[in-house]
C-alpha cells in the first residue's frame, strides 16, 4: 500500500466533507469528525499497528521521526497540496501509534464571518498591552486570534511576530510584515523566542501558548514595554485566566505580577463553540475590557468580583457568556436546551431569558 497516497485520499475526504478532524487509531477504521460527531470511514480497512506506523512516518521527515521516538509524541503542521493545512499530533498509546489531524483552513475569516462581537475590532487598533484568548482545546481560539492578526495585517503598517507550536494559519504580509516562528523548527522554546523578539523590532507579538512561568513573565514584560501582545490560555473565563497567570508565580512574586497585569492587560476573550440550530457551531464569548475598576480588582486580589463588573459594563462593550447565550437563543441561532447545557450558571441564563 502507498501510505502517503492513501492518507492524502483521507485528507481529501476531510476537505470535501467539511470535517474538522481525521483520527487514525489501531483497531478502528479511520474516522472523521463532522459537526462534533465522529464518523467512521467504513469503506476503509481496520487500521493495524503496522498501518498506523506507516501512516505516521509518511507524514514526517527523519528528524521528526527521531523526535517522536525519543519524546513519544510530536506536534507539527502538514500542508495538503496547497488546499488546506493540518495541525498534526502523533502519539503512542498502549505501544501503538495514533494520529490526530485538525483541519486549518487556508483562508483566514474575519471577525464578522466568525460571528464574533464587533468590540474585538478595538483590540486591533491598540499599540500596547496584553490581549488574551482563552478556552479549552478545539474551541476556536486560534481561528479568532488569526482574524484579529490578519485585520491588523490589512490595516496597519507594523511588524508582527508570531511564536507557534506548530504554525497553523499562514499569513500573507499586506500592509504589515509578518514573521512566523515555529517551536522546534525556528526556535527551541516559547521563552527563547520571546526573549529574542526584543531584538527583532516587533510592534505586535502573538504567543501561541502561555505555558510556563518564564513564558508568561516575558509575555507580560513585552506588553508593558511598548508592544501589542496576543496570547492564549486554557482557561474558561476571564477571572480564571487572571488566577491562572498569578498562581504560576511563587507567593513572594504574586503581588508584583498583579500590579504588572493590572497595568498591561487590555482585555480577555473567553470562547466556547456551541452547536448551532442550523448545523455547525457558533462561538459563545465572554469579553472583559480592562478599565479602572478591573485594574483595581486585579491589584487588590479581588478577581472573584470581575464577573459582576462584566455584567454591569455592557455599555463599554463587555459581554458575559450568559448574555451572549441569551442573545443567541433570542436570534434562534442556539436552542434553549443547548444554551442551558453550555451555561456555567443556568439559573441566571433562565432569568435573563424571561
Amino acid at each position: 500500500m502507498d501510505y502517503l497516497q492513501n492518507i492524502k485520499k483521507l485528507l481529501d475526504i476531510v476537505v470535501k466533507e467539511e470535517a474538522s478532524d481525521l483520527l487514525i487509531s489501531v483497531g478502528q477504521p479511520p474516522m472523521i469528525r463532522i459537526t462534533g460527531q465522529l464518523v467512521p470511514l467504513s469503506k476503509e480497512k481496520i487500521v493495524t499497528p503496522e498501518d498506523a506506523e506507516h501512516y505516521a512516518f509518511a507524514l514526517m521527515e527523519e528528524e521528526k521521526e527521531k523526535k517522536l521516538l525519543q519524546e513519544r509524541e510530536i506536534d507539527f503542521s502538514y500542508d495538503f497540496e496547497e488546499r488546506a493545512r493540518f495541525r498534526v499530533n502523533v502519539f503512542f498509546q498502549r505501544g501503538n501509534l495514533s494520529i490526530a489531524m485538525r483541519l486549518v483552513p487556508i483562508n483566514i475569516k474575519t471577525v464578522e464571518e466568525l460571528n464574533l462581537p464587533p468590540v474585538l475590532h478595538e483590540f486591533c487598533t491598540r499599540s500596547q498591552g496584553l490581549v488574551l484568548f482563552t478556552g479549552a482545546s478545539g474551541q476556536g481560539k486560534s481561528t479568532s486570534l488569526a482574524a484579529l492578526l490578519d485585520e491588523i495585517n490589512h490595516t496597519r503598517a507594523v511588524h508582527i511576530i508570531t511564536v507557534e507550536d506548530p504554525i497553523e494559519y499562514i499569513y500573507k504580509s499586506d500592509r504589515s510584515i509578518i514573521d512566523q516562528r515555529e517551536i522546534g523548527e525556528d526556535t527551541h522554546s516559547f521563552a527563547n523566542a520571546l526573549r529574542a523578539t526584543f531584538r527583532q523590532n516587533p510592534d505586535v507579538i502573538m504567543v501561541g501558548e502561555m505555558r510556563d512561568l518564564e513564558t508568561i513573565a516575558t509575555t507580560i514584560t513585552a506588553a508593558e514595554t511598548g508592544h501589542l501582545v496576543f496570547g492564549t490560555l486554557h482557561t474558561n473565563s476571564a477571572a480564571q485566566s487572571i488566577h491562572r497567570i498569578v498562581d504560576v508565580f511563587p507567593g513572594d512574586q504574586q503581588n508584583q505580577i498583579r500590579f504588572q497585569l493590572a497595568s498591561s492587560l487590555l482585555g480577555i476573550v473567553a470562547q466556547r463553540l456551541v452547536p448551532r440550530v442550523r448545523g455547525g457551531f457558533i462561538p459563545v464569548v465572554e469579553v472583559l475590557i480592562s478599565n479602572a475598576a478591573v485594574s483595581t480588582l486585579i491589584r487588590d486580589n479581588k478577581t472573584h468580583e470581575i464577573p459582576a463588573v462584566i455584567e454591569t459594563s455592557s455599555r463599554e462593550g463587555m459581554i458575559s457568556s450568559n448574555r451572549c447565550l441569551a442573545d443567541l437563543v433570542r436570534r434562534k441561532e442556539v436552542s434553549l436546551n443547548n444554551a442551558i447545557d453550555y451555561s456555567f450558571n443556568p439559573a441566571d441564563l433562565k432569568s435573563l431569558l424571561k
